[in-house]
């Protein structure tokens, strides 16, 4: 009887030894459960379970379950979020530099944007951003080519003068709109579509795998090619969760997260390039403008008074091949 007891005991020890050695972690993002950024984040999630013989279990948040993209960024700092997918926009009102990979027209091609997100600078920029806000950026994964949809033709640039646009709550997002005569109108993630339904805004700009995933093209007469941003998600780990990690956990974490980025950034590069086909197939006028004079409109922006980086940060970002 004693022996039963005390294995009893002794299991009921190891169970609540497990139970305290194992940490809960939130992953928060906006984006669909049908979207690369998730189906990679649950990857990872039970990838560091794995890796970590359980110590660790990541729950992941999608479609702004808790927050919009302001509110998770805020949770970082807080400790009520402990990793995030958001946009460099977002991550610059903490740190203006890592912004300029956001801005419109910065980047050539996706070659370019490529030669970035493994670059010198890009590592810089992250180092910034963790020394401001104590948050660590672990990856960076490409969100695609912007495009603007609409329910009227847009040819050229003349073509958006007035135009009501939906753009994210960052400020950087309304450089293009504005360079263009456009009226940006900045309206949370997850409030798009009834914006676009109800008329509460005539347009708005996305990559074609979102105007996919989020059925932006369902209340949108003509998809627009302007790949006026190439752009990327950042994933980032909070200060407070970041600072409890052993080093070896640290560089699990960080491996991890860096494969869900890259997994994500090939789905992502497939998608687009079916997608243009398949917006005409469902019914869609797709444009493919002269991308040229929209550039222009912009280029001369991009070290003015919106610019929340130095020119020798640009000229190096320019330098990249």
């Amino acid at each position: 009887m004693k022996v039963k007891l005390f294995a009893a005991f002794a299991a009921l020890a190891l169970a609540a030894g497990i139970a305290q050695a194992q940490t809960k972690l939130k992953f928060a993002h906006v984006y669909e459960v049908s979207e690369p950024y998730h189906t990679a984040a649950l990857w990872a999630a039970g990838e560091i379970a794995k890796r970590t013989n359980n110590r660790y279990q990541i729950e992941v948040f999608p479609a702004s379950t808790l927050g919009k993209e302001t509110d998770i960024n805020q949770g970082l700092t807080l400790g009520t979020v402990d990793i995030i997918y958001t946009g460099q926009l977002f991550a610059g009102r903490t740190y203006g530099p890592i912004a300029i990979g956001g801005a419109p027209y910065m980047f050539r091609d996706f070659n370019h944007w490529k030669a970035f997100s493994t670059s010198a600078l890009f590592a810089e920029l992250a180092d910034g951003y963790q020394k401001k806000s104590g948050n660590k950026v672990v990856a960076i994964t490409y969100y695609g080519e912007r495009h603007v949809t609409s329910n009227k033709p847009i040819n050229k640039p003349e073509d958006m003068k007035g135009l009501k646009i939906r753009v994210p709550d960052a400020p950087l997002y309304t450089m293009f709109p504005r360079a263009v005569g456009a009226n940006p109108t900045p309206i949370a993630f997850a409030e798009v579509y009834l914006a676009l339904q109800n008329g509460t805004v005539d347009a708005q700009e996305n990559p074609l795998p979102t105007i996919d995933a989020k059925k932006f093209y369902e209340v949108q007469k003509y998809i627009v090619l302007t790949g006026h941003i190439t752009d990327a998600l950042i994933t980032i780990i909070g200060g407070p969760t970041w600072n409890k990690l052993s080093d070896a956990d640290r560089k699990i974490f960080e491996a991890v997260l860096k494969e869900a980025a890259a997994r994500a950034t090939n789905e992502i590069i497939e998608i687009e390039k079916k997608l243009g086909a398949e917006f005409e197939k469902r019914g869609k006028s797709v444009v493919r403008v002269d991308r040229a004079p929209f550039r222009a409109a912009v280029v001369k922006l991009h070290n003015g008074p919106d610019a929340t980086w130095d020119k020798a940060t640009y000229d190096k970002l320019q330098a990249l091949k």
